[in-house]
């Protein structure tokens, strides 16, 4: 079956975070504190924070709070002291993450012919503020807050499918995380690998190759256009 709709991952696929919150952050930091080992480690503290809200240990929070009470505790880590109010502005970082250099085009592509959104476990204004500022043509902003799932949990994706009227396997999700792909296969949806080999840096060490036998495996979202025909 042809999907009817390419859904994204965002953060890592179509979108450079690390590079993003690293030039952010760099103008707020001390000398001494390199700009990318603190957005890694803001970073790291995003599934644990998820994982408290996939359990049932703590009710749905959206992921800019869960992103602030991160931000906080990174900020003690490292000793940097700053004002509520560039606090505040740092955390917004998230809105204004650049896109890799074909996720614009690749994806005004696919609207071609394809339903285009993102599966992800951004909120709405987050998504929203994130496409406005890179230019993202998405034909529907849907964010975590209507499913009240995070990723990798199922309902995540069914009720993702289910808002836009669609069957799972009506559905394909185009992602860089092996885990991602893995779980929406498993809820009936069609899968597609994007290879982002320095979403974490020259140190990466996962997610560099598909680890499966997905639908399809691109290098970027525009040869993915073009696997698909647009």
């Amino acid at each position: 079956m042809s999907p009817r709709a390419i859904l994204f991952d965002v953060f890592g696929t179509v979108v450079d975070w690390r590079s993003s919150i690293a030039a952010e952050c760099s103008p707020l930091l001390p000398p001494a504190v390199d700009a990318y080992a603190f957005a890694d480690s803001w970073r790291n503290l995003y599934q644990p924070a998820m994982q408290q809200v996939r359990s049932g240990a703590r009710e749905f929070t959206r992921l800019d709070v869960l992103h602030l009470e991160s931000l906080r505790t990174v900020l003690a880590e490292f000793e940097v002291v700053l004002s509520e109010s560039a606090i505040a502005d740092l955390n917004l970082a998230w809105h204004r993450l650049d896109p890799w250099p074909d996720s614009v085009e690749g994806i005004a592509r696919l609207k071609t012919k394809f339903i285009v959104a993102p599966l992800s476990n951004g909120n709405i204004s987050l998504l929203l503020d994130m496409a406005k500022n890179a230019g993202i043509p998405w034909d529907a902003i849907l964010g975590a807050e209507p499913v009240r799932a995070y990723k990798p949990t199922p309902e995540a994706y069914l009720r993702t499918a289910d808002i836009l009227g669609l069957l799972p396997q009506e559905c394909m999700l185009a992602a860089a995380h092996n885990s991602d792909l893995a779980a929406a296969r498993e809820c009936g949806f069609q899968t597609a690998f994007v290879a982002r080999p320095r979403e974490h840096g020259d140190g990466q060490t996962i997610d560099l190759t598909s680890e499966s036998d997905w639908t399809h495996t691109a290098s970027t979202i525009t040869e993915l256009a073009g696997a698909l025909g647009c």
